[in-house]
């Protein structure tokens, strides 16, 4: 679970990082337009205020809730973010190569017509988004595993972030070290087995519902590596191993990566498309 948490909030810290990096380098090359900083900053802020804002609601939410209908809210909510773990992959993968123009004629075009507000709403969306989705994804975790002490979170929070810190500072170095799409290809593989865990442990948290029936196990791989083993539940927990699966949770399995494939082969359609309609036009 540590392991899970200091993922987590590494990889999403990078990317809220990457956001605000982005709009305050923009703003210090350009000296005369410095006052933007402050609409910045306070956008950050508006945007941690919102993720905190769900973490609440989501706390008091399973407050009040108790027996199976606490159970039905855990097990909708490990599904969701599995889902929103997937979405975020592709959502990337769309938007990764034009964020940084696009982020940038945002807060130029907000410098020229004086409507600073725009930054503001460009950094809470970011922060907002990135911090809503690490809420998210941690009550998942929490709901699909064992408990863990306050302290636990608060420190594999803390070093996840002051891990975000450090491994921006080293993309900022240009590719020397690490580049950044080095950095996402490697995350987004272990973002979708964590996706594919938690989807797991999903489908399960529903059969001891009954909703799903259990079945003897299609095979055993415990001699290999047993899930129940302190290591075997750290693979576990990453990627959604199991040693003795039963049909659903092969199933699963095949649905999950068949359906991840199809949407990296649409993905690669739309690429090569919106590649070759330049290209069509400059020769018309």
């Amino acid at each position: 679970m540590t392991t899970q948490i200091l993922f987590i909030v590494w990889r999403e810290s990078v990317e809220a990082l990457l956001v605000i990096g982005i709009l305050n380098a923009w703003i210090t090359h350009n000296a005369a337009y410095s006052a933007g900083r402050r609409y910045l900053w306070g956008g950050v802020l508006a945007g941690l205020a919102v993720a905190i804002v769900l973490a609440y609601g989501l706390l008091e939410a399973s407050a009040v809730m108790s027996g199976e209908s606490l159970e039905y809210f855990q097990a909708a909510l490990v599904l969701i973010a599995a889902g929103l773990i997937v979405q975020m992959v592709f959502w990337m993968r769309k938007h990764g190569r034009q964020l940084k123009r696009e982020l940038q004629q945002g807060v130029e075009s907000a410098a020229e017509s004086g409507r600073w507000w725009t930054v503001t709403i460009l950094a809470a969306i970011a922060v907002a988004r990135e911090g809503s989705e690490t809420v998210v994804f941690l009550y998942g975790m929490f709901a699909a595993g064992p408990a863990v002490s306050t302290w636990t979170v608060v420190g594999a929070s803390a070093a996840g972030f002051a891990l975000a810190l450090l491994t921006y500072g080293v993309l900022q170095l240009g590719g020397r070290v690490l580049s950044w799409r080095l950095f996402f290809s490697v995350t987004e593989a272990m973002l979708l087995l964590l996706a594919c865990a938690l989807f797991t442990t999903g489908i399960g948290d529903l059969a001891s519902l009954g909703l799903i029936p259990y079945m003897d196990p299609v095979w055993d791989t415990s001699f290999i590596l047993d899930d129940m083993s302190r290591f075997g539940g750290i693979v576990a927990s990453l990627t959604g191993y199991r040693a003795m699966p039963d049909p659903a949770t092969v199933t699963v399995w095949v649905v999950f990566w068949g359906g991840v494939a199809l949407l990296f082969a649409r993905a690669k359609r739309v690429n090569k498309a919106g590649e070759a309609a330049p290209a069509t036009a400059a020769t018309q």
